[in-house]
């Protein structure tokens, strides 16, 4: 009875990381996280968000999204 082992966890894990990342991808792209505010014409950014705020957000969003998916809220 060594299919239902320790190394079965792995894969659920794994599982649950990969559809985190693909809800990461999905909600980044639909609220636009992560990207670079753009100005419309004759209006620019005060200050142009860092790229480690961008790597913030998204790291944070990731967490979410792991957590949503993991059932843990």
């Amino acid at each position: 009875m060594g299919s239902m082992d320790a190394g079965n966890c792995s894969c659920g894990a794994r599982r649950n990381e990969d559809i985190a990342l693909d809800l990461l991808k999905f909600v980044a792209a639909t609220a636009q996280v992560g990207r670079p505010a753009t100005g419309s014409t004759g209006f620019t950014a005060a200050t142009a968000p860092k790229p480690e705020d961008h790597i913030n957000q998204l790291l944070e969003l990731y967490g979410r999204c792991l957590k949503a998916v993991g059932g843990k809220a």
